[in-house]
């Protein structure tokens, strides 16, 4: 992970630990089912962004320096990481 992405990210999982922590005292306040799930969807949501940001660094920084660099292997090897990703999510 770059050096400038890892503060970021881990401010916003910071943050989505907090909805956590809020959405579990709903629940222990029987809250509104309504209200819970309008939370746990604003937790998912952010957790994609965090996955974008992610995966967005890891192509910039990682697959972009296999694929410009001299190690066929190293390419092949990151190309494959993808396509297992993509598989795994297509399910």
């Amino acid at each position: 992970m770059q050096i400038d992405t890892k503060p970021k990210i881990l401010n916003r999982l910071s943050r989505i630990e907090g909805q956590v922590r809020g959405i579990a005292r709903m629940v222990d306040e029987d809250r509104y089912c309504i209200d819970l799930l309008t939370q746990l969807r604003a937790v998912r949501a952010a957790l994609l962004r965090v996955e974008t940001e992610v995966l967005r660094d890891h192509l910039d920084h990682c697959v972009m320096g296999a694929m410009t660099g001299d190690d066929p292997e190293d390419r092949k090897a990151k190309a494959g990481e993808l396509i297992e990703l993509l598989a795994r999510a297509g399910r």
